[in-house]
Formats: C-alpha cells, structure tokens, sequence
C-alpha cells in the first residue's frame, strides 16, 4: 500500500506556543482516515502545513511523496480541500463560484463530465447555484466548497470539519460521496471532532492531542483499549455473582438489568460463563470512539469540571 501523508516529529510553533510538538501521521492511499481531536488540539495547523500554507518550524512532511512546502502547486493539482469555515466571493453566484474553482483544477463548464457531476451533486445538496455569495448562510457556503470538491476527481482529499453548518440530511449526503471516491480509489484525510461520524466513515482513525499522535489504528484494533459492556436481564443474580465471572469489572445490578465491563479482548471468555448462568435479554455494547477518545482528554475534562465547582462556590 502507498503512503499519500507522512510526517515525521513534526513541529510548529508559534513563538512559545507549539501548535504541533512531534506530529508523526500516516496515511496510507485508498483509504479513509480520521483525525480526530478537540479544537485547538493541532488538527487544522497539520492541515495547512500538509497544504503547503504554513511552513513547519522542524520535523518532515511529505504528500505524494513530495515536500508541501516546495512542492505545493504539483500537490494542489492531485488534492482537494475543503474548509471548516469557507469563504465565497461575495459578488459571485454559487455556480460561478463552483466553476472557478474547478478551473483552478482543470475543469470547467465546457467538461461534460464536470457538468453532470455538479449538476447531480447541486440537486444532492439541494444547492441554488444562482444566488450571490453574499447571500448564502454557513452551510450553503459549505454545500458549494463540497460541490467544488467532489465535482472534479482528485487522488486525496482533504477535510477539515466539513460537515459544519450542515443539517443531517446533508451530512448524509456528504458521507455517501465520501465512500463513493473511496470506492474508486481516492485517499481522504477527514479532520472531525465529531465522533459519531469519524466512526461511520474511516477506516483508520488517529487522535492527536496537544500536537502529538496519542493513538492510531484501525477501530477495531483501538478498542481493545477499552471495555466492553454487558447486560442482560438480572433475575435474581447478585453483583458478587457477577464479580466472579471471568474478566468482569464494576458489577451491578440495576433497574432488573445486571451490568459489568469486561477487557474487550476478553469478551469471547466470558460468554460461556453467561450460558451457564442462562441469561435472558443478553446486550453486549462494543466501545465507542468517544471512549477512546475520551480515555485520552478525560483528564482534561476532570480540570474543567473542577474548575467549574470551584467557580460554582
């Protein structure tokens, strides 16, 4: 497999604040690949480097091979992107718009595919190309950046909380473009702090906290640093009881529903246990990427609620 983004101990920094402190990311071709963190955590100061927007202050980086920096117009012409927070010209239609971007990556009105490609997705993103720039609230500024992007093939693309400003039909729509290029052969580079739609979509995810990579993989092999919950009818069983099953954690019984959390490496053990005991109403609830990912800010989640007691007294 071909790595499209490496970079290595990457590092930014902005007089004493480092953006990124030893960013080391890759992302590997034809796949999605999620990278997910809090504002403020280093993701959009990756992706402008990665653009060729900002020049590192030390470390590598690498896009196509190629240094973004140096490099940017031949990266450019392989990558499309799209903003958190975009930007039209405000004296331009929406289509006018859509079509001087597309220009810029060698497209334009008279590529019969690039028209039917923006016509189809202006009627998915129930897009009005004929208002003024001006005029468009957030996330119809978002729907023609989109348009823009998907409308011309790129090899990677690249998108930094695109869904924001979107309603959820929308974001609906943008998941299934996004699979759609991934099905023929693209590289997509999602930066979200939106867990539930990191999960829907990548296939590999990166967290990055304080400018650092604190865990990568794919989300099966990430979840193993979780547990995974298990509940079933209690009927009778006593927390002790649950206690002794193999692997358990934090037994209780609550509500008529016995719970505990078990190593999820561990779960295929315990199952056998459960038949003995012949549960009813058996649930087993895999870990989500919000605990993932909040194994890695749950401290810092623990400061601000402290805070906020103190601030409370």
């Amino acid at each position: 497999m071909t790595t499209v983004i490496d970079t290595r101990d990457l590092l930014k920094h902005y007089g004493r604040v480092h953006a990124l402190d030893g960013l080391d990311l890759t992302v590997e071709s034809g796949q999605v690949h999620g990278f997910l963190g809090p504002n403020g955590a280093g993701k959009t100061t990756a992706i402008r480097i990665l653009l060729g927007l900002a020049r590192k202050t030390a470390g590598e980086a690498s896009v196509f091979g190629l240094d973004p920096w140096t490099d940017a117009v031949a990266v450019h012409r392989r990558t499309a992107y799209v903003p958190g927070d975009v930007s039209v010209w405000p004296n331009l239609s929406g289509g006018e718009a859509t079509d001087l971007i597309a220009r810029l990556r060698g497209a334009g009105r008279a590529d019969r595919a690039y028209r039917q490609e923006r016509e189809r997705l202006m009627e998915a993103f129930q897009f009005d190309p004929r208002k003024k720039g001006r005029s468009y609230s957030k996330g119809n500024r978002q729907k023609a950046a989109l348009i823009a992007a998907f409308a011309v093939p790129a090899e990677l693309y690249i998108f930094d909380e695109p869904t924001s400003g979107l309603d959820p039909l929308m974001s609906v729509i943008f998941h299934r473009e996004v699979a759609r290029v991934r099905d023929a052969g693209a590289t997509v580079l999602l930066s979200s702090h939106i867990l539930s739609e990191v999960e829907q979509l990548c296939d590999r995810v990166s967290i990055i906290r304080a400018g650092r990579i604190v865990e990568s993989g794919t989300l099966p092999e990430l979840r193993h640093l979780t547990r995974t919950e298990i509940s079933f009818a209690a009927d009778g069983v006593a927390a002790d009881r649950l206690a002794a099953l193999p692997g358990a954690h934090d037994a209780t019984v609550q509500d008529g529903r016995a719970r505990f959390t078990v190593d999820s490496d561990r779960v295929a053990q315990t199952l056998p246990a459960l038949a003995e005991l012949g549960v009813q109403g058996l649930r087993v609830a895999p870990p989500s990427l919000e605990e993932l990912f909040l194994r890695h800010y749950g401290d810092d989640l623990a400061e601000l609620e402290a805070a906020e007691a103190g601030q409370g007294r």
